[in-house]
């Protein structure tokens, strides 16, 4: 399943036959003032938390400021996108309500 990093990401060894890894993540928000949670796709989630706090994206323009409530890692596409509509779904937004705070996958 997935990986999950909270504030960080783990490194990893030099890939056995030189290929690079792609990397690819789903991430939830929290509006800070509002207490709306935001789920998004991205390949890079500093660069996209930047966008969403600078008011970049227009659906969150309105809750800034926004902190990352989690993150989860995967290296195939389709399966983060997957997971990403799981999330936007009413199963998904139970999961992220009742998820245990600091949990890992």
């Amino acid at each position: 399943m997935a990986q999950s990093a909270i504030g960080g990401r783990a490194e990893y060894g030099p890939d056995p036959v030189g290929a690079h890894q792609m990397e690819y993540y789903v991430y939830v928000l929290k509006s800070i003032d509002f207490g709306r949670n935001y789920v998004g796709f991205t390949r890079n989630v500093e660069k996209r938390l930047r966008q969403h706090n600078s008011g970049k994206t227009k659906s969150t323009k309105p809750y800034v400021p926004w902190r990352i409530l989690f993150i989860e890692t995967f290296e195939i596409k389709e399966d983060a996108l997957a997971r990403e509509k799981f999330l936007k779904t009413g199963k998904g937004r139970e999961y992220i309500k009742n998820r245990p705070r600091g949990a890992t996958e």
